[in-house]
């Protein structure tokens, strides 16, 4: 049986700010846009999540909800040396390491290089660390034998928590989960399922597969496997660039093209400040977008040069964009990648083989 861990830093862009800065200490603070830009939210604090604020929401209607919030630019450069300091810890216990964005990870210790014999302990030192080596920073960890479940576990007790669901936990766990916290079902299709009295795990679980596949479409095949706590995902270490992207999955689904466009900038200069840090350039740049029933579609182009510049990036996403049905039809993600690089640096590989005995999967908080 595997070892999952799901790390998930808790307001991570707020925090570094917060950690650079203690006067920001206690106070609502938002990270993105200004707000009289046309800007969103990247992440804010908890103090200002109480006013309703989230990611993915307008700068000016977070001014809106909290005038006296505090508003920053995002600092890519500070963010990312913490990511890359929390990354090394990582690595410290396991190679098998999949990294979602600078401030999410998967980390499979199922056979770890500290021969540590529980995945919760595991998690437990690696946040201590963590928090000990940023200087502050917290993370929240869920720890489970497959993907799905670690992912579950690590957001029910935020921030800062340790979170495990057991094999013979996990049942009993999913049928009581509210609808709205499985992976992936946003606003629009929580609305759509309660109103057919699906508001529970427990109320998945009782339709059959094609009964789920005939509400989801595709998606159903993948629901109808997770709340049976099956999930055969594996780890996916980082390989060699071929492509660097990013993308957003919003809170509410979007129809405002302004906050779309708006989100497609704040993306396109991150992704510009990874290229750079990665020195790569890119020729394709390509748009995804994934409607609020999951239908999802690619525009792509593939520009005379290599770029990799954030207004080059913006421009061409803003005109794919144009090609969807974006506007229209509730947005519920949106992402951007360039790829087609024209010297990616290969990532050195080191073979390591680590031999542990069988261990049980973890220990009593």
């Amino acid at each position: 049986m595997r070892k999952i861990i799901h790390i998930d830093m808790d307001a991570f862009y707020a925090s570094v700010e917060v950690r650079d800065n203690p006067s920001l200490r206690g106070k609502p603070l938002i990270v993105g846009g200004l707000p009289h830009s046309r800007g969103v939210v990247a992440t804010c604090s908890y103090e200002a999540r109480k006013f309703g604020i989230h990611s993915g929401m307008a700068s000016s209607r977070a001014h809106q909800l909290c005038p006296e919030a505090i508003f920053l630019p995002p600092r890519f450069d500070a963010y990312r040396a913490a990511s890359n300091r929390i990354r090394s810890i990582f690595l410290d216990y396991t190679d098998l390491v999949e990294p979602l964005s600078l401030d999410e990870a998967y980390l499979d210790v199922t056979v770890n290089k500290r021969g540590i014999p529980y995945a919760t302990r595991t998690a437990r030192e690696i946040k201590k660390r963590i928090r000990r080596e940023t200087g502050g920073l917290t993370a929240s960890a869920g720890v489970s034998y497959n993907m799905f479940l670690a992912k579950i576990a690590s957001d029910l007790h935020k921030p800062n928590g340790l979170t495990v669901i057991r094999p013979e936990d996990a049942h009993e766990i999913l049928m009581k989960l509210p609808i709205g916290k499985f992976f992936g079902i946003g606003p629009v299709t929580e609305k759509s399922l309660t109103a057919r009295g699906i508001r529970i795990g427990a109320d998945l679980f009782r339709l059959s597969l094609k009964e789920l596949c005939a509400l989801l479409g595709k998606s159903g095949e993948y629901y109808y496997g997770i709340v049976r706590g099956n999930d055969d995902r594996e780890v996916m270490p980082e390989r060699e660039h071929k492509s660097l992207g990013t993308e957003c999955t919003f809170e509410h689904d979007i129809t405002d093209m302004t906050e779309l466009v708006a989100t497609l900038a704040q993306q396109s200069a991150e992704v510009a400040d990874d290229l750079r840090k990665n020195e790569l350039a890119g020729k394709t740049i390509t748009l995804k977008v994934k409607y609020f029933n999951f239908r999802t579609v690619t525009r792509s182009r593939s520009l005379d040069s290599h770029i990799d510049d954030a207004e080059t990036i913006g421009e061409t996403a803003r005109n794919l964009l144009l090609k969807t049905e974006a506007g229209t039809v509730p947005v519920r993600l949106i992402g951007v990648t360039v790829s087609n690089f024209h010297d990616p640096k290969p990532e050195e590989k080191e073979d390591a083989n680590f031999f542990q005995p069988e261990f049980d999967f973890g220990e009593e908080l």
